[in-house]
């Protein structure tokens, strides 16, 4: 319930119950952030663009990017020019720069069809071969692997575009005597995935990627050691808790790539030993690749493809059925945490990685398990593989801006997404508009601090997102939410691109026209919330009208919660200032409104100076029960 008391002495109140879908703001939020995957997948192609080191080919399409790093490795007397700049800064940590490369492969392999059909195949293969290029660039003997160019502490000091680094570009490498597994294994599986997506258009470049990744592998296995060990300077921003799952991954990945019975009876052998089928996890990331390795395995036992191996794959497939059922909540009380709005939730630095890697994943299984005909087997019930589809779609459109801010989380796709992206090279205008370079400390003190939102979008990037309760602080200097990695935006190319089948064969990411969702139309979610009621949206005597919308509900941890718009607007022929509100019964997090220093009253936000006459301002909150209680308390 929604009431107004307007002035000091008058009373008059406006009662508006709705709790059911009211016209085109519903639809035109669900409809775009589900049939529009096709631009998502194009957006997120050219963040990798933008963060390319190197000699940037003309036909780039990051017009503001320009060519840098062209001396990486020279001091160390080896060509490490190329590959991806890892995050909003220039170093090129290797780990996680080979996992984004082997997760856009796996996407190209699985979803090919479908990336074809958004005219997507040209970019995503380019994307790729940036990559590996590099790596067999970075691979110049069988038992040596360049695996980082740049240090971290260096880097930070500076807030410079990659053009006019002067920090250190130091190349840091791993061989015999200073091994690293998890980073050469890593990039073993990387390049067996490559190798399987170029297969079709490049043969020979194929095979090529598939000789480095079997010496990688060789190399990952005979010399044992963690690589942050090697390369110390790694630690603080990639530390690896071990390579026994890497080594699991890449030879998983070998496998398939090349079908010899040496890494399938590998991935057996050490299944015990490496934790391949003892580890159950909710987790799958840069670091952590076991459940990558459960499905990947799995797909061999759905074929029949096990024969003595099938005992030890069943053992595999059983942790992959774990992973999957924790996350759709079916999993005893073992479940993955969601946030009140439905997302993942794994940890707070750079979350949605984690809800982006998972969503790959899950949408990969149901395909494997729709193809073998088998339902996912959870402690709580048989479940269809199309509910893992569904669970992966809802985690798309919540960064997509399905979510309680109605905010993309993908910079520069729908109309409202974050504008103060931790990114260097975004944050400062261009050389081409500049014509000079910019200092180090210039970088600080002009653009890192400069309140105005970035002068560059970095179309593509996947920030780090919200918090545990979905709250977002658009704030450059909040890095743990703000600043994109490659490593968590590359498992969005084949999620978006399987995603398009949502949309049927016409649309290939071009939005549909905004229609009005009935609550016939028995909508997933939402089908259960009643019809609207009548009433009318202006009061005489009231200056402000409510139209209060239910827009979204989900369940987490069996309890039903719900998203409420509310948009207030002013009504009458003068402005109003000072407008005071009190919302009693809000169980939940609310946005939009400034919190005053008396308990439950809000205020007009500090950049909404005066509602204008027609004017209108929305604020949102998420709670599960009753709707909240609004009064006016007083206005100007």
């Amino acid at each position: 319930m929604i009431m107004a008391k307007l002035g000091s002495s008058s009373h008059a109140i406006l009662a508006i119950f709705l709790v059911g879908l009211l016209g085109m703001e519903a639809a035109v939020l669900m409809v775009s952030s589900t049939c529009d995957y096709g631009i998502a997948l194009d957006k997120t192609l050219q963040f990798f663009e933008a963060q390319r080191s190197g000699k940037l080919p003309p036909n780039r399409r990051v017009n503001w990017r320009f060519d840098s790093g062209l001396k990486d490795g020279f001091l160390q007397g080896v060509n490490l020019v190329g590959g991806y700049y890892d995050a909003g800064d220039h170093v090129k940590f290797g780990l996680p720069m080979a996992f984004a490369v082997t997760m856009m492969s796996w996407g190209a392999i699985e979803f090919r069809t479908q990336i074809t059909n958004l005219n997507e195949m040209g970019n995503t293969l380019a994307a790729i071969k940036w990559g590996t290029d590099y790596f067999m660039k970075a691979h110049t003997q069988p038992n040596v692997l360049w695996g980082q160019v740049g240090d971290g502490v260096s880097d930070h000091y500076c807030w410079e575009r990659a053009e006019d680094m002067t920090t250190p570009r130091t190349g840091y490498r791993l061989d015999s005597e200073h091994p690293g597994s998890d980073l050469a294994a890593e990039t073993a599986a990387a390049l067996a995935a490559a190798s399987l997506a170029f297969k079709p258009y490049n043969s020979s470049y194929s095979n090529l990627l598939l000789i480095h990744a079997k010496q990688l592998f060789t190399f990952a296995d005979s010399f044992r050691g963690i690589y942050h060990d090697s390369i110390p300077c790694a630690k603080q921003f990639y530390t690896s808790s071990g390579y026994f799952d890497e080594l699991l991954w890449a030879a998983a990945w070998l496998y398939r790539a090349t079908d010899n019975e040496y890494y399938l009876k590998y991935v057996v052998n050490n299944a015990v030993s490496m934790g391949g089928t003892g580890w159950a996890v909710k987790e799958f990331s840069w670091d952590n690749k076991y459940a990558g390795v459960q499905i990947l395995l799995s797909k061999v036992l759905f074929e029949g493809r096990g024969g003595a191996y099938t005992a030890t794959l069943k053992q595999y497939q059983a942790k992959a059925d774990f992973f999957a059922c924790a996350n759709i909540q079916k999993n005893d009380g073992y479940n993955v945490q969601l946030t009140p709005g439905g997302l993942i939730y794994v940890r707070e630095w750079n979350n949605l990685q984690y809800a982006a890697s998972a969503s790959f994943l899950l949408a990969v299984y149901s395909d494997y398990l729709s193809a073998a005909h088998l339902q996912l087997h959870c402690p709580e019930a048989q479940v269809q593989p199309q509910a893992l589809l569904d669970f992966a779609k809802s985690q798309a459109d919540y960064i997509l801006g399905k979510n309680p801010r109605s905010l993309s989380y993908v910079v520069g796709f729908g109309q409202n997404y974050p504008t103060h992206i931790h990114h260097r090279g975004a944050s400062i205008a261009p050389v081409s508009v500049l014509k000079a370079a910019v200092g180090c400390v210039e970088g600080f003190e002009t653009w890192y601090r400069n309140a105005r939102g970035n002068p560059n979008i970095i179309h593509g990037a996947l920030v780090g997102g919200p918090n545990v309760y979905d709250g977002f602080n658009d704030d450059r200097s909040n890095y743990e939410q703000t600043e994109p990695t490659i490593s968590g935006t590359a498992p969005l190319v084949g999620l978006f691109a399987r995603l398009q089948s949502f949309c049927g064969n016409g649309n290939l990411g071009r939005s549909l026209p905004p229609r009005t969702i009935s609550p016939n139309n028995n909508t997933r979610g939402l089908a259960h919330l009643p019809a609207r009621p009548n009433f009318s949206n202006k009061t005489p005597d009231v200056p402000v009208s409510f139209l209060h919308l239910v827009t979204s509900s989900w369940t987490s941890g069996g309890k039903t919660f719900f998203r409420h718009k509310v948009v207030i607007k002013n009504v009458s022929p003068k402005p109003i200032t000072d407008l005071k509100l009190r919302v009693d019964g809000l169980t939940g997090p609310i946005w939009g409104l400034g919190l005053t220093e008396q308990q439950n009253t809000y205020q007009l936000p500090p950049w909404l100076k005066v509602l204008k006459p027609g004017g209108d301002f929305t604020c949102v909150y998420v709670q599960g029960g009753v709707q909240a209680k609004i009064t006016v308390l007083s206005y100007q």
